[in-house]
């Protein structure tokens, strides 16, 4: 059981990993959370950790985000663009988020929420506690090369994984006990295609599986989904297969650690 202290505002955090549509897993864990009776008391989210946070954390039912989803294709968020900066445009995906979550703000959350992205003029990572919520998950979520980054306040921000995709850094102060759900963690069984974007995509995932490693050692708790680690990151088809991934090892996990 987590011990709790008086020192910290929090008693349970949760830090959401990146991993592209493996983030449905973190849908699947959080039901699997809400029918164990756990609730965390603030969440960090990175790229697809963020999605899934900001819905959660705006008072959607985890079913309730599946059902958002369920129908949605990649071309629904992003658009092709003349290759500047990124291939692809969000616009689709800001309209998503400004309808779907029914709040403007990050403070305006139910549960606190803590949104991670990458400064990429300073480069730093950042961690937003308030602000337009939308903007900043899509800052969140622009894999480099493959999106244009976000300007926020005269800024460029990319993708949170870029340098930590396990956001436990931005939180682990804040709580007592730190859950940590890592949708990426480290495979070698995809196949090398050859494509401009494959490579920028496989370079990406490298990076973000490996910087992980010193954030999942912050949390008391992780929980991997290693079933779908080998999964493509933009694969928008198996969405109830990544669900039950997410259910199945939060569960187990949680009832490992003695938790429930």
């Amino acid at each position: 059981m987590y011990i709790l202290s008086e020192k910290k505002p929090y008693k349970i955090g949760l830090a959401l990993s990146g991993g592209g549509a493996r983030g449905f897993a973190h849908v699947g864990a959080l039901y699997a959370m809400d029918e164990l009776g756990i609730k965390p008391d603030i969440i960090a989210g990175v790229s697809a950790g963020s999605i899934a946070g900001s819905m959660y954390s705006a008072g959607l039912k985890p079913l309730e985000i599946m059902k958002l989803f369920m129908k949605a294709k990649f071309t629904d968020f992003c658009e092709i663009s003349v290759p500047k900066d990124g291939f692809f445009r969000m616009n689709g995906f800001r309209s998503f988020l400004n309808k779907s979550l029914g709040v403007e703000l990050i403070e305006q959350c139910s549960t606190p929420l803590v949104v991670c992205a990458t400064d990429l003029d300073n480069c730093c990572p950042v961690q937003w506690r308030e602000g337009a919520i939308a903007e900043r998950v899509m800052a969140s979520c622009s894999i480099p090369i493959v999106f244009q980054p976000v300007k926020i306040d005269g800024l460029n921000y990319v993708d949170g994984g870029v340098l930590h995709n396990l956001p436990a850094w931005a939180i682990r102060d804040d709580c007592d006990y730190l859950i940590g759900i890592n949708c990426s963690p480290m495979v070698k069984k995809n196949t090398y295609k050859g494509t401009l974007l494959d490579v920028a995509q496989r370079s990406y995932m490298l990076m973000a599986k490996t910087n992980a490693i010193a954030d999942m050692h912050l949390c008391d708790l992780v929980i991997e989904t290693k079933s779908i680690a080998d999964m493509h990151v933009f694969n928008m088809h198996q969405k109830e297969l990544v669900f039950r991934s997410g259910y199945k090892a939060a569960r187990d996990a949680i009832k490992k650690a003695g938790l429930v």
